[in-house]
């Protein structure tokens, strides 16, 4: 297996290097039996996060909530970073601030809920469920050392002290902490009723296994016995859970030691949470000239991810009493960091295309196979995607929309996951990398054609998703591949065929803003033009068929693509 190496969850191998002379793919055979059914189909895509908590109720921020809301089949987790960090609730890239806990001149606390309302108002109102990460530390809170450990000069045109770092220390009081979580909770329970906060997830810190958390892993332990004490002494049924950690050695290593002092202490674990990210471009950012081309071609890596979540399912699984809770993947992520893009590193540039949405498919998919391997099972992966403030047009950052909102192709993902129904069918194809030996995947996932499917219990339709796909942005290959698709079990009878595509011609605002000749001031009517072909799209018209049991159909899907077929019987 190849070891993750650096503590801070980035591979030595931190990417896919493009290869242009891999074997291209050029025909496939998917097969999908309707009539035997595997369970229920588990849908770890239902949650987002981010980390500017103030963007949550822009009017973007809420306007990207509801466009999710409108469409998810089930609502989603949104975990925003900073709810209990000080500051005036300006947002900024990579910071935020709830500005929760305040002490009085005599060093006794009180809470201002108001930036907090503003937050999961917006989450709850677009039917969605908080996923509440409990930190960081509050500046009132913050320990002494702090100020001088952390050497800062300070400067109007800087962070202060605080913010660039203080709040990475664990709080002085535990006993004021976890005053603050309880009445952060006492609140939620008054405001939204116990029907919606059951619901929530209670998570203590983020990645405290790295700089975020700047004291020990036994100091963290005694931080989490109080967090789950005070959430619990409010709200017994409460779920908690965490650590949070990266991805990396250390991130395994801090997971095992947390899940040891849980279970030493018989503390509740009721999901247990972990990190992973696809790559860690090098260098990050190039300070190169507007549009250079890359000097290294780069682009995420499948392997690193699913190395990383199935060392920590193994670590889960050292321990019984916690291997049968929730695993929750909570920044699921193929590259870091959300707010560069583009003007930083031109690799960022899959995220604008149709490249991501594929990528998103075909990782759910890989997620689920892993499962299958495993006691313990990831039930959530989350985007660590939403929106960015004051970006230019497709700037290349990992958000669901860009400038003026339009949606993004990786908004369509979401759409197509969404229309997938509740049941898993069997399917499989001939040219679907294999994932089952995680020891000998290399780099890079190489070309391939995969599939999930799924029938209604409501209709009995059914949902055949078929995916081209390469962990290689610069692999793009308009010949396509000719894809047999037979679908067998079906009823006889009439039947009405629907054919979605995400491609570079098919919901797809980027290639249309592209075709405008790329403005960064768009007019009214090119905007329109954008925002008309932003959803997801139509491949063909309708067609209705006529099925003896079996439906054979042929996709022709060039590099990356991916087509939703779905069948439904006619009234």
């Amino acid at each position: 297996m190849t070891e993750n190496s650096s503590p801070s969850a980035v591979q030595q191998l931190p990417y896919a290097p493009s290869d242009p002379d891999a074997p291209r793919l050029d025909q496939a055979r998917v097969v999908v039996d309707a009539a035997r059914e595997l369970g229920e189909l588990d849908r770890p895509w239902a949650s987002l996060g981010y980390d500017e908590i103030n963007w949550t109720y822009t009017p973007q921020g809420r306007r990207t909530l509801r466009t999710i809301g409108g469409f998810a089949e089930t609502p989603y987790h949104v975990r925003p970073h900073n709810i209990f960090n000080s500051g005036t609730g300006f947002g900024l890239p990579h910071w935020g601030s709830g500005n929760v806990y305040h002490e009085d001149a005599d060093g006794k606390p009180f809470y201002d809920f108001t930036i907090a309302d503003l937050t999961y108002d917006a989450i709850v109102e677009a039917g969605h469920h908080p996923l509440v990460e409990l930190a960081f530390t509050p500046l009132a809170l913050v320990p002494e050392e702090a100020k001088t450990d952390f050497p800062f000069g300070n400067s109007p045109s800087q962070y202060s002290g605080y913010e660039a770092g203080w709040w990475t220390y664990p709080p002085k009081d535990y006993a004021k902490w976890g005053g603050l979580v309880a009445a952060l909770v006492e609140h939620a329970l008054e405001r939204y009723g116990a029907d919606e906060v059951q619901h929530w997830l209670w998570e203590l810190w983020n990645e405290p296994d790295i700089s975020y958390w700047k004291g020990t892993p036994e100091q963290f332990h005694e931080l989490y016995d109080v967090t789950v004490k005070s959430i619990r002494q409010v709200y017994p049924e409460a779920k908690v859970g965490g650590p949070a950690v990266t991805g990396g050695d250390h991130g395994a290593e801090f997971l095992r030691g947390f899940l040891q002092a849980c279970a030493d202490r018989d503390l509740p674990v009721d999901f247990v949470s972990f990190h992973t990210k696809g790559s860690h471009f090098t260098p990050w950012r190039t300070y190169g000239p507007i549009g250079a081309p890359a000097s290294l071609r780069q682009s995420p890596s499948t392997p690193k991810m699913l190395r990383e979540i199935d060392r920590a399912l193994a670590v889960i699984e050292e321990f019984p009493q916690y291997a049968g809770q929730p695993v929750i993947v909570d920044e699921c992520d193929a590259s870091v960091p959300a707010h560069w893009g583009i003007y930083d590193n031109s690799n960022f540039a899959y995220r604008n295309n149709e490249y991501y949405p594929v990528f998103q498919a075909k990782l759910m998919k890989k997620v689920l196979d892993l499962n299958e391997q495993h006691t313990a099972k990831v039930h959530e992966a989350t985007t660590w995607s939403f929106q960015i403030e004051g970006e230019r047009y497709f700037e290349g950052t990992r958000s669901f929309v860009t400038a003026a909102g339009v949606e993004k192709p990786l908004m369509n993902a979401y759409r197509v996951f969404a229309l997938l129904g509740d049941r898993r069918i069997a399917a499989s194809s001939d040219r679907s990398a294999d994932v089952s030996d995680i020891s000998a995947l290399g780099n890079g996932l190489p070309e391939e054609v995969d599939v999930i499917a799924s029938r209604a219990s409501a209709d009995g339709s059914v949902a055949v998703l078929v995916w081209r796909h390469a962990d290689d942005q610069y692999a793009a290959d308009t010949t396509t591949a000719r894809v047999d698709l037979e679908v067998s079990g079906l009823d006889s009878g009439d039947w009405t065929v629907q054919h979605y595509r995400i491609d570079h011609s098919h919901s797809n605002s980027h290639t249309v803003w592209q075709d405008l000749g790329g403005p960064q001031d768009p007019t009214p009517e090119q905007l329109a033009t954008i925002t008309d072909r932003q959803g997801l799209e139509r491949f063909a018209e309708d067609a209705a068929v006529t099925v003896d049991g079996t439906l054979s159909l042929t996709l022709d899907l060039p590099l990356p693509s991916l087509s939703l077929v779905i069948l439904t019987r006619a009234v």
